[in-house]
């Protein structure tokens, strides 16, 4: 790969399509070759269905849209084109963890912070300290004195010592941590993407899952996590700190971890067989041709919680367009149709197995109307807490070349991605 092919421009776009920071690591590419991508904007009907590569004449665009921000990279030769996305997620995660939020106002009220970081993330457009504890040391983050120092004084926030880490073979490490509580939490988090058709029947489910991990543990411990059913985990994308031959001969995460937050692992999981759906949803929709009133009920209900609680449930559907008012009933939780969108909303809560949440009520159609092509989708939001959906367990969690006892714990959840039901 030469010099010349990796990232050449970034630019932070909001969702009314205003540039409101850009980056250039070589030569300035004008702003014009986001006019290619502000086309494809108004093309997709949703800010998530722009395409994540767009070619234009002279670049290629790729972007990742998170917190309501597109962050669009400019390439100008061929790159893997994953390599760049997963930079650009990087980007979005350490903003987040310097400023607590990733937000258009918090990247404005600490630009000078932002471009100091992406300085260092990226080396004449070559990624290069994308880790989060090391950019630390390299560039302190914001607190509100060392602001008003720096306002004063006219300092920076670049630290003035190289990354003891950045020397070591474990360069996500840095050297002689010391904590008084030492601990290690894990969070398994699923997140399950679903289409249910009108009978019940699952169309397409897959989950994707993450183990998020906070290690406070002083000195350079080694760490291993064993799965109950490791088979289940057969796509996984792993932090670099991650033994790979360890886990492929034995299934066991072998690993020196960072300090602090970090993504241990990202897993998917696409065989139907596997993927549990954890609600399910009684409807019963009726447009009549010659009326000008419609029926609507839905029933949601849990399935293969494992006894768990599913709360959290937002249903939300669009309504076809001859749609005028609905007047709904809900056994619990509060509804809200807006005529103007034809969007409703029911913010149901949890659900009790015992007494089903419900919403009955009619619809108010256009008169001489023709019938709707098509019933609505009913697209559900949930959270499932202590239950990973595709059944997988941590087995246990040892540490070695340390001699204290760690603080160790395990926390599950599930959630709904784009859950859909078709009526």
């Amino acid at each position: 790969m030469t010099v010349s092919t990796m990232i050449h421009s970034l630019f932070l776009i909001n969702s009314s399509g205003d540039i409101f920071l850009e980056k250039h690591w070589k030569s300035v590419v004008s702003r014009s070759v986001c006019d290619y991508f502000f086309e494809a904007q108004e093309r997709a009907t949703e800010a998530e269905n722009v395409p994540p590569v767009i070619p234009t004449p002279h670049h290629y665009l790729l972007s990742v849209y998170r917190h309501k921000i597109f962050f669009v990279a400019v390439i100008q030769t061929e790159v893997p084109p994953l390599f760049v996305i997963e930079f650009l997620h990087r980007v979005v995660d350490t903003f987040q963890d310097y400023f607590g939020v990733c937000s258009e106002p918090v990247i404005k009220d600490n630009v000078v912070v932002v471009y100091e970081v992406l300085e260092e993330m990226l080396d004449n457009g070559f990624p290069l300290a994308t880790e989060s504890n090391i950019l630390k040391e390299l560039i302190k983050p914001p607190t509100i004195l060392r602001t008003v120092v720096n306002t004063i004084t006219g300092s920076t926030n670049v630290g003035d010592q190289l990354p003891t880490g950045q020397l070591s073979v474990v360069p996500w490490r840095r050297t002689g941590v010391k904590y008084t509580n030492n601990e290690a939490y894990f969070d398994v988090i699923e997140e399950i993407d679903a289409i249910i058709d009108k009978s019940g029947s699952t169309i397409t489910a897959e989950i994707q899952g993450v183990i998020d991990a906070c290690v406070k543990l002083t000195g350079m411990p080694d760490l291993t996590l064993s799965f109950m059913n490791p088979r289940l985990l057969d796509d996984v994308s792993f932090h670099p700190c991650v033994r790979f031959k360890r886990w492929e001969s034995e299934r066991i995460l072998s690993f020196i971890p960072p300090d602090g937050n970090f993504r241990l692992l990202s897993y998917h999981v696409s065989a139907q067989n596997l993927v549990a759906i954890p609600v399910y949803v009684k409807h019963n929709i009726s447009f009549r041709d010659s009326s000008s009133l419609g029926r609507f009920e839905i029933t949601v209900g849990p399935k293969q919680t494992m006894g768990k609680i599913v709360e959290g449930v937002i249903v939300t559907s669009q309504m076809p367009k001859g749609v005028l008012n609905m007047s709904l009933t809900p056994s619990q939780g509060t509804t809200q149709f807006d005529p103007v969108t034809k969007m409703l909303s029911w913010d149901v809560g949890k659900i009790n197995p015992q007494k089903l949440p419900s919403l009955k009520g009619t619809m108010s159609l256009q008169a001489g109307a023709s019938k709707p092509d098509e019933n609505p989708t009913i697209n559900l939001q949930f959270k499932i807490q202590q239950l990973a959906i595709s059944g997988l367990k941590v087995n246990r969690l040892d540490m070695y070349g340390e001699k204290y006892k760690p603080f160790k714990g395990i926390k599950y959840m599930t959630k709904a991605g784009k859950f859909q039901v078709r009526t």
